[in-house]
């Protein structure tokens, strides 16, 4: 037996002193480990500097229930459970109860507060007991970030995201997807935690080994008033003709920075969200749109000039076995070439491009490829559409292949792609990448700035360029887009009308479904801004034209802007009588007048209308918006007496 105590008192000795630093760090490698903290992720701003995008850190607060000594525990258990019964508004004896039930259940990691602001946080981490700290009160702290929209839907698939699944996977959409892993993300810093059982683990400290290193800040070229106004624009046309879906950019003609960028889908109810980023992602057959690149090419090669006469026929004409028709029963006869693109006639674009170009189509192609219109844009966001414009030799190349592509059929691009392409035509033919951000800051120090990039210096001579210059504008005024005309601003632009889902043709002509497109610029003479409007599938019960479908959001667009925000010096056309302005403002100004401490009727209004009317009422009330857009419903009754504070609800769609 004393032989056995002596061979126990070795071992001992042996773990304590010879081997017991490899113990020690084994034990604390299999408890004790280092946790990454996320940065905040950097805000992205609009080039007025408003926020569109931001992280929010939320906080939770726990306690390690056995960690503070007993006569600290004593002490201060119940001013604790007071402060938590003010905080929560639950009673203080409740607080007290389940603080101790957690002490004596030895409980390491009890929570407080879940998903709390940071004034929350301050105000939590300053209770008694949990001002001690994480030694002597037992205080734990967690942050999270959570990144948040201020303008809610509006462009939120273009500002965009950056999720991982469980696997690690990264989904990165819009400008936050795409500038995420080099600006946005920031560092990571790092926690020490200690494992206290059923896989949880608690911070050693309530402070970090390494601080996280926040992300930079994007400025992004988005007009927030241009924004709205394209998006409501938009949405309104897509709920009067109920359509899939649509888009819709805007961008200035000098620069190339999109100024306003809107995509909608409808989901099963019928409601239109920021589905996908069809502007930039969907490629598909442009249709008439197009036939100004065929128009520019024959121009260019002078095989043609806009006096040529084009015969169309009676409307029908056929091309190696196959009808191309006009959507002008009984045809147009014979017409000049300018006049073909002003009406948009397929026979006439397909019989330039044939006549001209079907023995040596390669002639035609090389200035489409001379546009980059076989290659994307490369913009900065993620997942751009590539174009597709066949050559001879490939499977989708024929002998009718020259003559669809010549009116917008048989190759795909995406709608910024195309809008690419008529703002170079407004802007004396320079090409320059679309652009979405300005420069990327930490603070007030510029990180980086984003500079014009010309991708083409000129597209066309000067002489091609005025030419077609004065067809868009005449399409405006007496072609297939003079329903958009307007007295007091110009616009220039080419509709567009394309079949769509047409690969079986007889199912097609049991439910006909179209593209209808807008693409222009205004002013006219002097344009600013450049747009593409797209709407896919509208009802062809209402309506599937260009013209009718895509140009009144193209129109209210411009008219909106001419209105709404300063252009340049040159355009005097800022101060003119419109009937619909005038009346909107005579509205809002009696009501103004008449309605001091009673509720008006805001419905009908514009939300922001009726926001700004009723916070500039003599008493003092609050206003919370349900959607955006239109007002259909207000809380508070017609000429009822309103109280300081109170608070109005408006519905709006």
């Amino acid at each position: 037996m004393f032989v056995f105590a002596l061979a126990v008192v070795f071992k001992l000795c042996t773990i304590q002193f010879v081997q017991g630093d490899a113990y020690r760090a084994l034990a604390e490698e299999r408890t004790i480990e280092d946790f990454e903290i996320e940065p905040n992720r950097g805000n992205v701003y609009s080039a007025d500097g408003s926020l569109l995008a931001t992280s929010i850190p939320k906080y939770d607060i726990r306690i390690d229930a056995i960690q503070p000594k007993a006569i600290v525990f004593e002490k201060y258990i119940g001013a604790l459970a007071d402060s938590l019964s003010v905080f929560r508004g639950k009673s203080t004896s409740y607080y007290k109860n389940i603080i101790i039930k957690a002490r004596n259940n030895k409980n390491r990691y009890f929570l407080l507060a879940r998903n709390i602001s940071y004034s929350d946080y301050i105000r939590l981490r300053n209770f008694p007991l949990l001002n001690l700290g994480a030694i002597k009160g037992g205080l734990i702290v967690e942050q999270t970030t959570r990144r948040e929209h201020p303008m809610g839907e509006i462009a939120a698939r273009s500002i965009g995201y950056e999720r991982f699944d469980e696997d690690g996977n990264a989904t990165r959409a819009g400008i936050d997807g795409a500038f995420g892993e080099k600006y946005l993300q920031g560092q990571k810093g790092k926690r020490l935690k200690q494992k206290i059982g059923n896989g949880q683990w608690k911070p050693i400290k309530d402070y970090n080994q390494v601080e996280p290193k926040d992300g930079y800040d994007v400025y992004t070229t988005i007009d927030v008033n241009i924004q709205d106004i394209a998006h409501h624009s938009l949405l309104g046309q897509l709920e009067e003709y109920e359509a899939d879906h649509g888009c819709v950019v805007v961008m200035d003609v000098k620069t190339g920075e999109i100024k306003a960028i809107s995509n909608l889908g409808r989901n099963k109810k019928g409601k239109y969200y920021e589905r996908l980023n069809y502007a930039v992602g969907e490629s598909h057959e442009p249709g008439s749109t197009f036939k100004v690149m065929t128009m520019m090419a024959a121009l260019e090669d002078k095989v043609i000039d806009t006096s040529t006469i084009i015969d169309t026929k009676n409307g029908i004409k056929y091309f190696y076995g196959r009808t191309i028709s006009d959507s002008h029963r009984g045809g147009y006869g014979k017409i000049s070439a300018a006049r073909a693109l002003e009406v948009s006639s397929n026979i006439g674009l397909a019989t330039i491009a044939d006549d001209h170009y079907s023995k040596q189509p390669e002639k035609f192609l090389k200035h489409l490829r001379a546009w980059n219109l076989d290659k994307t844009l490369g913009v900065s966001i993620v997942g751009e559409g590539i174009p597709d414009i066949p050559k001879p030799g490939a499977s989708n190349w024929s002998r009718n292949a020259l003559p669809s592509m010549a009116y917008g059929y048989n190759l795909t691009m995406t709608p910024l792609q195309t809008l690419a392409f008529y703002n170079a035509i407004a802007n004396d033919g320079e090409l320059i990448k679309p652009r979405f951000i300005k420069s990327v800051k930490s603070f007030d120090k510029d990180i980086e700035v984003f500079d014009k990039e010309v991708l083409v210096d000129e597209i066309c001579s000067d002489n091609t360029l005025a030419k077609i210059r004065d067809i868009l504008k005449n399409i405006v005024i007496r072609g297939t887009g003079e329903r958009m005309y307007s007295k007091t601003f110009s616009m220039a632009g080419k509709t567009g009308t394309a079949r769509t889902d047409y690969a079986n043709f007889e199912e097609w002509k049991k439910d006909r479904k179209y593209i209808s497109s807008f693409a222009g610029y205004f002013p006219a003479d002097n344009p600013k801004y450049s747009c593409i409007v797209v709407i896919h599938k509208p009802s062809s019960k209402k309506g599937i034209y260009g013209a009718d479908v895509a140009g009144p959001v193209f129109k209210r667009i411009a008219q909106k802007i001419y209105t709404d925000t300063p252009i340049i010096d040159e355009v005097e056309a800022l101060e003119f009588n419109s009937s619909i302005v005038n009346a909107d403002f005579e509205g809002y100004y009696k009501k103004a007048q008449n309605y001091k401490k009673l509720m008006p009727s805001v419905v009908g209004m514009p939300a922001m209308d009726a926001i700004a009317l009723l916070e500039n009422l003599e008493v003092n009330v609050k206003v919370k918006l349900n959607g955006s857009g239109t007002v259909k419903k207000q809380s508070i009754d017609k000429h009822q007496k309103l109280q300081p504070n109170q608070t109005i609800f408006l519905d709006a769609s």
